[in-house]
């Protein structure tokens, strides 16, 4: 039988990635941080970083060195602007991918906005024992992602990382 994971605390860190965006006008991850809070989960931090890549890797690698935090919810820079630099930055990180998170992330996507959700880079996967995903910067992208793909799971993937 494979093992629950569904008793496991998830403590959680944000990071919007934008260069225009502040907490005041934040909504996706401000959407982000209310699902969390519905779902009785811990934000541990969370942050605004410039679309650059050394200040958006700092942050995640930081986190990543936190035992405090096991997940990593990251909005914004995945798309395919010249600014867009989350995926290229974050993807050299993992230790794994998580390939089928973008896929699936995609294909419920289809169904709402139709072929513009291949334009998407979300993907998941972990560094030091630690989720991390990628979404948007859309509130409806966010809002999609964390209610029908990060809420329902991410206690298994947190669980799963902390397997022995």
């Amino acid at each position: 039988m494979h093992p629950s994971h569904n008793h496991l605390p998830i403590r959680a860190a944000i990071l919007t990635v934008s260069d225009t965006r502040t907490k005041l006008d934040d909504r996706g991850g401000q959407r982000i941080q209310s699902l969390l809070q519905e779902a009785s989960f811990e934000l541990v931090d969370y942050q605004i970083s410039k679309d650059e890549p050394l200040e958006i890797s700092k942050h995640v690698e930081n986190w990543c060195d936190d035992c405090s935090i096991n997940t990593i919810i990251i909005t914004g820079g995945t798309g395919f602007t010249p600014r867009d630099q989350t995926y290229d930055t974050i993807l050299p990180l993992f230790e794994k991918e998580m390939v089928g998170f973008g896929e699936l992330f995609r294909s419920v996507s289809y169904e709402e906005i139709g072929p513009k959700a291949m334009f998407s880079r979300a993907t998941a996967g972990c560094l030091n024992k630690t989720a991390i995903y990628l979404l948007p910067g859309s509130v409806n992208a966010v809002t999609l992602a964390m209610t029908k793909l990060i809420l329902p799971t991410v206690q298994h993937f947190v669980g799963e990382l902390n397997r022995v």
